[in-house]
C-alpha cells in the first residue's frame, strides 16, 4: 500500500506515493490529506496534496515550446515507494529519475500537538542539469481558502503575497539572494521564472484557513525560494472560487554528482493565532535546531 493515515495531537494526515487510489488523483505525492482536531475539511484540495514534489528544472528539459509534462513533472511521474517508518513516521524514496537522474528520501513526521516535520534529502547521479544549477519545486494546493494570500516578514515589516495570476511575480527570494536562473530560449512560463518585487527577511510564511493557520518554516534561506499561484489548486466550482497554490522551491547553484544535499522544515498546523505567536513558533523551532 502507497499510502497511510497518521494521527498525532491535534493532526490527522494521510501520506502517501503518486500512486493513485480511490479519492486520490495519479502523480500526486506528500501530504494528500490533512485535518484538525477542530477543523474536518482537508487543508489540502481533495484528491491532490500538499507539500506536493513536483518539479526539477534547469532551465531547458521539459519547458522548450509548449513543455513536455513528462519531463515538466517528473518527480509525479516516476515510480516511488513508500514505506511507514512508525505511527508517526513515513518515508518516500524514489530512484533516480529518467531524465534528471536524481535520487530522493522524503521523511514525513507528525509531532504534538499540531506539527509535521519535513527532511529532504537528494542526490544527483548524473551531470545532467543543462545550465549546471538543480531546481526542485514543491506545491501545496489549498482548499478554497477565503483569504488566498501568504504572509511573511520582509523589509522588516509583514508583507501580504497574493500574485495576481498564474505565473505573474510569482516567486519570492531572500534579500540576500543574488543567483539568476539562466534558460533556454523558447521556454514555457513557469513559477520559478518570474520573480515578485518583494524580498522575504526570514525564512517562513503562514496562510489563514478557516479559523486555523497553516505555517511553513525553513532551517535555512540559501536556495530557499517561495512561490504562490492564486489559482494553481484549480477551480472550486462550488465555492465560485479558485485554489491557491502556495509553493517554494529550492535552488543549488553548483552540484557534485553522488553527493548528498538537502534541508529540514516544519509545517505548522492550529487554531489561529497573532502574528507574534506565528513568528514564536518558528524562532522557537529554529532554536531547537541548534540543540
Amino acid at each position: 500500500m502507497g499510502h497511510d493515515t497518521f494521527q498525532v495531537g491535534d493532526l490527522t494526515a494521510v501520506i502517501g506515493d503518486n500512486d493513485k487510489y480511490e479519492g486520490q488523483a495519479q502523480g500526486y505525492n506528500g501530504v494528500h490529506r490533512l485535518t484538525h482536531r477542530t477543523e474536518a475539511t482537508t487543508l489540502f484540495v481533495p484528491t491532490v496534496s500538499g507539500l506536493n514534489l513536483e518539479h526539477y528544472f534547469d532551465g531547458e528539459q521539459g519547458l522548450q515550446g509548449k513543455g513536455n509534462n513528462e519531463i515538466f513533472f517528473e518527480p509525479r511521474r516516476a515510480p516511488m515507494t513508500f514505506t511507514k517508518v512508525s505511527d508517526q513516521e513515513a518515508e518516500l524514496h524514489q530512484p533516480p529519475t529518467p531524465t534528471f537522474q536524481m535520487e530522493s528520501w522524503t521523511r514525513f513526521k507528525l509531532v504534538a500537538p499540531h506539527y509535521i516535520d519535513f527532511t529532504f534529502r537528494f542526490k544527483p547521479h548524473q551531470h545532467v542539469f543543462k545550465h549546471g544549477y538543480v531546481g526542485v519545486f514543491w506545491a501545496s494546493y489549498i482548499n478554497a481558502p477565503d483569504d488566498r494570500s501568504i504572509y511573511f516578514r520582509g523589509g522588516k515589516t509583514w508583507q501580504q503575497y497574493c500574485s495576481q495570476a498564474h505565473d505573474l511575480n510569482s516567486t519570492v527570494v531572500h534579500k540576500d539572494d543574488s543567483f539568476q536562473l539562466t534558460f533556454s530560449p523558447d521556454t514555457r512560463s513557469a513559477l520559478f521564472k518570474q520573480l515578485s518585487p518583494l524580498r522575504y527577511d526570514d525564512p517562513f510564511y503562514y496562510g489563514h484557513f478557516k479559523n486555523h493557520v497553516f505555517i511553513l518554516m525553513f532551517d535555512r534561506t540559501e536556495g530557499i525560494r517561495f512561490s504562490h499561484s492564486p489559482v494553481g489548486g484549480g477551480r472550486n466550482a462550488a465555492l465560485e472560487t479558485h485554489n491557491p497554490a502556495w509553493d517554494w522551491q529550492f535552488i543549488l547553484p553548483k552540484y557534485e554528482v553522488l553527493k548528498e544535499y538537502g534541508f529540514r522544515a516544519r509545517a505548522v498546523y492550529r487554531e489561529k493565532c497573532s502574528r507574534a505567536e506565528v513568528a514564536k513558533e518558528f524562532e522557537a523551532w529554529r532554536a531547537s535546531l541548534s540543540k
